[in-house]
């Protein structure tokens, strides 16, 4: 084998390993996530699963770099192409709620349990898991400024607090579809959002 074909292979075997690892984690957590399990789900190896992240919190470090390009391509990459400003938050809603009803990941939403696994410890994984929640949140009230601003939304919003109830919409969604398997869940989060952004004056033709 050549040494460029050598470096493709190894590439592909480290992202089914990612691949793998992210679908375990979703379910058993990244601390279920173990080097022992991945090599007997994939037919590898201890040693060649170890061999392409060298530690498990590095495994655990890519994993989570994983669902952020997931999460990235289902969600604001989804609303891209609508303008800038409420029709653009409201686009990045649907997106959200499509992505948490559509369970991509067998666990649903990984950052969700990810983030109630590692909240109350220090470390890479916890930092790498809260500077992500920051930039998304950080994203929204991007948008929602935006939206303020053209006068989509009304000048006296709050754009942290509509960061925090829109979050806590989605989290309520993905508890009620995985724990709950509530049918009702994605509708009721559409209506919760609708009702928080609401109709503008600048919406009334």
């Amino acid at each position: 084998m050549s040494p460029r074909n050598s470096v493709l292979e190894a590439g592909r075997t480290r992202q089914r390993i990612v691949d793998r690892g992210l679908a375990l984690a979703s379910v058993d957590g990244l601390e279920g996530l173990t080097i022992g399990r991945l090599a007997t789900e994939l037919g590898m190896s201890k040693a060649g699963v170890l061999g392409h992240f060298g530690t498990k919190e590095s495994l655990q470090l890519a994993v989570v770099d994983a669902a952020a390009e997931m999460f990235a391509r289902e969600v604001p990459q989804r609303a891209r192409g609508v303008p800038p400003g409420l029709a653009r938050l409201r686009a990045l809603c649907e997106a959200w709620v499509s992505y948490l009803e559509r369970q991509l990941l067998p666990g649903g939403c990984f950052f969700t349990a990810a983030a109630a696994e590692f909240d109350g410890r220090g470390g890479p994984v916890r930092d790498a898991l809260a500077g992500l929640d920051s930039l998304w949140r950080r994203d929204l009230s991007i948008h929602i400024r935006r939206a303020i601003t053209v006068g989509d939304l009304p000048p006296d919003t709050d754009p942290d607090q509509l960061v925090y109830e829109l979050v806590g919409i989605m989290l309520a969604l993905n508890h009620s579809l995985q724990l709950h398997r509530d049918e009702q869940a994605s509708g009721r989060a559409r209506r919760a959002v609708q009702r928080l952004l609401g109709v503008h004056q600048r919406d009334v033709v």
